[in-house]
């Protein structure tokens, strides 16, 4: 299924001035993506965003970011059918304990589910917020492909520059 919309991130400010890198999620694998992989993790709020980027104690100092998005081929991780097709349910995606399983496999599931998205040629994964606080209709977008251009277009809302002015 395609997307067309804004996105939204709230970044930890070391990435601030990296908004479309996705290297924080490469260095240090997220839940969709391995070390080594790069992904920007996006949401289609901007309160999920803010639970997204902050579930750990208190509000930390965040950058929030905001995208046009025009991406053709993303997975839909409400579409049990074809989550089943790749080996995987929403039960799977939902567990809290995929970084146990980085630790002690070395990759987690939701990881090689993600790899063999991507080996099938999708760009992102839409999925259900797994933050705290999160609602049953707050949703993520995982891109793991993305650039100025169909078919995974992602172009930063900066139009003031500001993320390119010198501090």
């Amino acid at each position: 299924m395609p997307f067309r919309g804004k996105l939204y991130r709230a970044l930890n400010p070391v990435y601030a001035r990296e908004p479309l890198s996705g290297r924080g999620a490469e260095l240090y694998g997220g839940r969709f993506n391995p070390k080594g992989v790069p992904a920007l993790y996006a949401s289609l709020s901007v309160m999920t965003a803010l639970r997204e980027a902050n579930q750990v104690g208190n509000l930390q100092p965040t950058t929030l970011v905001s995208y046009d998005a025009e991406i053709e081929r993303v997975l839909d991780g409400r579409d049990v059918a074809e989550l089943a097709s790749l080996g995987m349910d929403a039960s799977t995606l939902a567990a809290s304990n995929w970084r146990d399983e980085m630790k002690t496999r070395g990759i987690a599931r939701t990881q090689e589910f993600a790899r063999q998205a991507i080996a099938d040629g999708y760009q992102a994964l839409l999925v259900r917020s797994f933050a705290v606080g999160a609602k049953d209709d707050d949703f993520n977008l995982v891109l793991w492909q993305w650039a100025d251009v169909a078919p995974s277009k992602l172009i930063l809302i900066d139009d003031e520059h500001r993320l390119s002015r010198s501090p």
